[in-house]
């Protein structure tokens, strides 16, 4: 967070002498806070547009005392650098999975567990829980105060690959990219794939030279992405209904004035629902926009998928409890 305080220009402007005082006075009652938001999306992806529109908001509702930065793209760093960013200082804002949160607080983590979430009405229930609302005020607890202020839905994660896939058994040493973070091992490993963890930005080059035989993610990534030229099928598996977090540092919450405060909460869970509904729209429209371009989009039996992570999701060493697995299966 960069600051310009009142009382440094008042003491600025009162080396100017008595006549310019007054003006300095005004300047200083306009002093805006900078603060830096980072995120590992592309531009035309719905996240940054939000991210953008909430940027823009909170300087309008604040006249102007608050100024968002936005950084896409990885600029800066990849998200494991960004989660360390909101501590190291380096960065006040971010966006997150729920996997890379969830080394903070592991019990977080549970939203992007392999067929956590039977559709989107279930992962709704879960957004305006309490279960969400208690798992958020522990990850704020034990990161030391960093504030998760808004929750938004990423979509379903679906298979690419270059070789066609329909049951299990067929990705068994499939080596398959996934996100630096322990919890995507687990559906991999479950159907017998190699997870291979690389970096978002690096995703592209390692499907196009070979360095993994394919990657998971929602349909509107893949096609912000352009996984699809360097991919012949999409299959589609639902295996994790995925959501990213909104978080803002402790460092930076902890300058915020209370009604500063619900102003950031506000705007950036509207944001969150905002890109929410972005993303559900996407996914209706890209099945046949992917089929137009030539990739062929396959509907798979996610029965057997379903089966053999059941194990995984309910073992004693999984990040959650039985019993917070329990009551998400239970909302409604």
């Amino acid at each position: 967070m960069t600051k310009i305080s009142r009382s440094t220009l008042l003491k600025t402007c009162g080396a100017l002498g008595a006549a310019v005082l007054l003006a300095c006075a005004g300047a200083a009652a306009q002093a805006q806070t900078v603060l830096k938001w980072a995120h590992v999306y592309e531009v035309g992806e719905a996240y940054h547009k939000q991210a953008l529109w909430a940027a823009e908001e909170i300087k309008k509702r604040s006249n102007g005392r608050y100024v968002i930065e936005v950084f896409p793209a990885s600029q800066l760093g990849k998200e494991t650098d960004i989660n360390q960013g909101l501590t190291l200082g380096t960065v006040d804002i971010i966006y997150t999975g729920m996997a890379f949160a969830g080394r903070t607080h592991p019990p977080l983590s549970i939203a992007s567990g392999p067929f956590m979430f039977r559709d989107l009405k279930h992962w709704q229930a879960f957004r305006e829980s309490n279960v969400f609302k208690d798992l958020a005020k522990n990850y704020s607890a034990k990161s030391g105060g960093h504030q998760v202020v808004g929750y938004t839905y990423y979509g379903q994660r679906h298979l690419t690959a270059n070789k066609l896939v329909q049951k299990p058994e067929d990705m068994k040493g499939m080596k398959l990219r996934v996100p630096d973070a322990p919890l995507f091992m687990m559906f991999p490993k479950a159907v017998g794939a190699n997870p291979t963890p690389i970096a978002f930005a690096e995703v592209y080059l390692a499907l196009q030279n070979g360095t993994v035989d394919a990657q998971e993610n929602p349909l509107p990534t893949i096609d912000a992405k352009k996984f699809y030229e360097v991919q012949k099928y999409i299959m589609l598996t639902g295996h994790i209904t995925e959501s990213i977090v909104t978080i803002v540092s402790n460092s930076s919450w902890g300058k915020l004035s209370e009604p500063d405060r619900k102003l950031f909460r506000d705007v950036l869970w509207e944001a969150s629902t905002r890109a929410s509904k972005d993303i559900v729209d996407a996914e209706a429209d890209l099945v046949s926009t992917f089929e137009k371009r030539g990739t062929s989009v396959v509907k798979v039996d996610r029965g057997p998928f379903m089966q053999a992570v059941q194990k995984a999701v309910t073992a004693p060493d999984a990040p959650w409890s039985k019993a917070l697995y329990e009551q998400v299966q239970a909302l409604k």
